[in-house]
Order: C-alpha cells, then structure tokens, then sequence
C-alpha cells in the first residue's frame, strides 16, 4: 500500500472512530464484564478442584450456588454483547450506506465516467456489508485485547501473583507475531477485493452483451477469460486463509508455551513438598485463567481480516463521499413556477482537451420552452447534466429563482425538475409500478390522467395484463416509443416546474416521433422547458432557440 493509500485509511479511521467507538461501547463494557466473571468462574472452579484433590472440607454447595450465578452472569453478559455488537454493525452499515447513497446523487451519472457501474454496486453492497465484522468486531476488540488481558494480570495480582510474569511474557508476543502477519492479511484482503471488482465488472459488461459475444463466435474464449479471473480470486481468497490460519497459530504457540511454564514453574513448587489447598487453588486458577487471557488477543487477530477489509474500503469510499454535498442547504421553492438563469457558465471535462462550454449566458421563464441546438458534442448534453446538478460549473453559476443551485441540496434539485432523456430507463417489473416511479403516492385518478396525457391508454388494451402487464429489465418487450411514453407519463405525475428534455424523439420513426411530441406540447404547458433535439418537430414547440458551437453561444434568435 502507498503513503498516500496508508493517508486516506488512516484518515477514514479517524473519522469513523467517534461514531463506531460509541455504538460499540456497550458491546466492550458487556466484554470487560465477561472478563470479571470469568476470573470469579476460574476461581471458583479451582478452589472446587483443590477441594477434592486435597480432600479438604469445604462449603461446597455454597461455592456450586457461587458458580452458577457466575456461569449465569456470563451468559447473560456475552447475549447482550453479541446483540450490542450486531446493533452497532447495523446502524454503522446503515450509515455508510446512506452517506455512499447520497453521494452517488449528488454527482449522478457524471460519476459513471470514472467508476465502473459494477464497482459501485460492489461498494455499496459487498465492501460495506464485510464492514459489519470491523464495527461490530473489530472496535470491540481493538479495546479489550488490551483491557481484558489487564483485568487477568489483575485478579492474579490478588489470586497467584508469583505467576504474572508468564502471563506477561507470552501476552507480549502475541502482538508482534500479528504486526507481522497483519502486514500481509491488509495486502491480500485489498488484492481480493480488486480481483472481486474485476470478475463482476467483466461478468456484468459479459452479461450486457451477451448478444454480441454470440454473433461474433466468442462464447469460449469470453467463459476462458471468466474463469481465469475467477481462479485468479480464489488464489487470493486462499491466501488470506492461509495467513488467518499462521495468525491463529501464532496464539495457539503462546497459549502453550504459558501452560508449559506454567507446568514446569508449579511442578517445582511441588515436587518440593506436597502443595496445601489454597496454594493448589492459586495454581489451578492460572492455568484455568490461560484461556481467558488469551481470549481477547485471539478475537483480535480474528478480526484483524476485519479491519484489512475497512482498508479496501475506505479507499473505495475516499473519492465519492463528499462532505460539501451533504451539508449543502436545503432551500425549498414555494413557488410552482420557477425561472433558470444560466450566468457565464464555463465547463471542461478535460483540462487538455479544453472547454466544453465558454461562458454561456441565458435565462428560461415559466411557460417558455428555450431550444437548444447544434451539432453532436457541441455542449448540450453537457448544458442538460449541469442543469441538473449531476456535475458543477468550473466557472459561473446556474441560479432557480435566484438560488445558486452550487448551494442546493441534491434533493432539491431533483425535487425542481423532471427529466426526459433519449432512452428512459426502464425497470423490471409491472407497467404500473414503472409508471408510479415518478409519484409512489399517486391516487388512481391522477394515474390515469397521466395514462391519458402520455397516450399510454392507446396502446394499454394489447397487452395482456393491461397496467400489471411485467416488463423486462432495460424496458424489454416494449417498443421505444412506449418506453417513452412511460417516461413522459413519470414526469407528469412529478409535476415538476423545470422540464428538460434531451434528444427525447431520438431512433423514432415519424409517426411515433409525431405522437410523443403532441404529448410532451401538453406536458410542457406553464413549466419551464429546456429542449435539446436535432428533430424538427420538437424544435417547432420552441419559443426560443439558443444555438451552440463548440460550447460558444453563436446565435439567440426568436
């Protein structure tokens, strides 16, 4: 890993620290009282044992009552830790889900042109569900491998003290045999995830073109490629095995090495004379104690995999959540009819390649439906997608009824408009709830409306089961025109104020074209349109026409 890799994790650490150290807090309380109770167990067994080797009379219902209200205590004890620990794994995924989310809106499709789809569905699923083991393991542990093992040497302090220097010595070990194999786990459980990342995106663009693949004759050599990078993985994911296992070994050595001196340092003492009760119960409670001293360090190195998958994680996160975007303001626009002011807005994708948009000036009105054309990569699209707040001028500012929109929330924006793009995106699922995507709460009266506005009644009685008719995924058993139509009836049921429209006619024949543009001429009444399109009968709707030529204003003709 890079310094600069090694910065952002550590940076991510930190901020997740506050937030994870409380939700885990009750999970290590729960855990330091698990220790107590054991060490009240350990003893409690050893004087039992030393009792009856020693045939010593004791009060032994007494010590057998004192026993199982210990055995009980734990119990109890390690049942809230564990339901702690899952709550805060809960609430600490449903956060990160929620921040990832909102990041994902606030850039919007811009952030398709630097991260693979399937790598944001990767982060959002898988990295941030395997964080479930570092906020409801690993932060617990990382306390209580050093808490616990203290409260131990404690209760030896007062139980057998001449013993605590074994304990010491192989407690000490343990952290530097995991600082060794922790270096490689961290490695191999980024590299996993890299190799992860890879077979879903080839498995997903695969899956996309499997038509293709099929008529060009490349079925063989593509299931070749996927099954070398699905080897290449379960290396990977073997390897970390291996080096869990080494971790977990390491443990094991230092748990036997304290028996042994143990053994060996009491087995003196007795073969110098016979041993008397309470001393055989000092040396019976430090061995009892070996495994609870010893506990923690191993819950440790068990989630030590943990936290090298938060390391995978949090680079994954560092450039997508922006805090600027989640504390933008929400300011809520009380009036239906909004006005656009676009103020020397300039634009590049790419410094090398210059400006896509050079200081562009023009303002849309209520009721106005402002045409904007120009050859293909002229800067429409590019003026749509700001207007949208998908991405953020490199200079000027773009103001909705005099709000910077730099200034908004995602939400608000969104919440402002509606948007009709050249190939709408269909759900797998009815026609109806593709329809209601727009407005979930819509009454049935306005559903229909919006069916009669979109001219979606025209065609509803072919299909089979009407609005419960299922659709395929990518709008499959539909026509383009129709998918059309769907989106054309969403924005209706919005009933946003700002209305924009890109290429949506594009690959229609005329008749069709004719049809959507007589239903989107009735959707645009009253609101505020911005309409980019190479078709000469959505450009007749226009009220105004701003024409551009690689990303400069030319002409604004009437």
């Amino acid at each position: 890993m890079s310094a600069v890799d090694k910065k952002i994790v550590r940076k991510w650490v930190a901020q997740q620290a506050g937030p994870g150290r409380r939700a885990a807090l009750p999970s290590i309380v729960f855990g330091l009282l698990i220790t107590t109770l054991g060490i009240t167990q350990a003893w409690l067994v050893a004087v039992l044992l030393a009792a009856a080797i020693t045939h010593t009379s004791q009060s032994i219902q007494r010590i057998f009552i004192e026993l199982g209200v210990a055995i009980v205590l734990r119990a109890i004890c390690q049942y809230l830790q564990d339901v702690s620990a899952t709550r805060a794994g809960i609430a600490a995924r449903r956060r990160l889900r929620r921040e990832v989310l909102e990041s994902i809106v606030a850039e919007g499709p811009g952030l398709l042109r630097r991260r693979h789809s399937s790598a944001i569905a990767s982060l959002i699923v898988d990295r941030i569900e395997v964080l479930d083991g570092y906020f409801a393991r690993w932060m617990p542990a990382s306390v209580q491998w050093i808490a616990s093992p203290c409260i131990v040497l404690l209760g030896l302090a007062f139980l057998a003290p001449h013993v605590i220097w074994i304990f010491a010595i192989c407690g000490l070990a343990v952290p530097v045999a995991q600082a060794i194999f922790g270096i490689g786990a961290g490695l191999a459980a980024r590299n996993q995830f890299l190799a992860m990342t890879r077979l879903q995106t080839r498995f997903l663009d695969r899956v996309r073109g499997i038509a293709t693949i099929v008529i060009a004759g490349a079925v063989d050599r593509e299931a070749s490629a996927l099954q070398e990078k699905a080897d290449d993985l379960r290396q990977r994911t073997m390897r970390i095995l291996r080096i869990a296992f080494l971790s977990s070994a390491a443990i094991d050595i230092a748990m036997v090495a304290a028996i042994i001196a143990l053994v060996i340092s009491e087995g003196v003492t007795l073969r110098h004379g016979s041993m008397t009760m309470p001393e055989l119960a000092r040396a019976l409670v430090a061995l009892l104690l070996v495994p609870e001293f010893f506990a923690p360090l191993r819950a440790l190195a068990l989630a030590y995999q943990d936290r090298a998958h938060a390391s995978g994680a949090a680079e994954a996160m560092n450039d997508l959540i922006q805090p600027d975007a989640m504390a933008s303001a929400t300011i809520p626009f009380e009036s239906r009819s909004i006005t656009i002011r676009v103020s020397n807005v300039s634009f590049s994708w790419n410094a090398t390649r210059g400006p896509v948009l050079q200081q562009v000036n023009f303002d849309v009105r209520p009721g106005e439906i402002l045409v904007l054309e120009g050859r293909s990569g002229a800067g429409k699209s590019t003026l749509i997608e700001l207007l949208l707040g998908f991405i953020q001028p490199g200079d000027g500012n773009i103001f909705f009824d005099g709000h910077d929109i730099a200034k908004l929330a995602p939400r608000t924006i969104a919440g402002s408009l509606a948007w009709i793009g050249q190939k709408p995106v269909i759900f797998a699922g009815t026609l109806r709830e593709n329809i209601l995507f727009g407005k979930p709460t819509a009454s049935e009266q306005d559903m229909q409306a919006a069916l009669k506005a979109a001219a979606i009644d025209s065609y509803l009685p072919d299909l089979p089961s009407g609005l419960d008719t299922v659709i395929g995924e990518g709008g499959f058993g539909l026509s383009g025109g129709q998918a059309q139509r769907i989106a054309i009836a969403r924005a209706y049921l919005k009933d946003a104020p700002i209305l924009l429209l890109d290429e949506p006619t594009a690959h229609l024949d005329p008749v069709t074209e004719q049809g959507i543009v007589n239903a989107l001429a009735q959707l645009a009444k009253g609101r505020t349109v911005v309409l980019c399109s190479h078709s000469r009968a959505l450009r007749a709707l226009g009220t105004r026409v701003l024409q551009l030529e690689r990303g400069c204003l030319l002409e604004h003709a009437a």
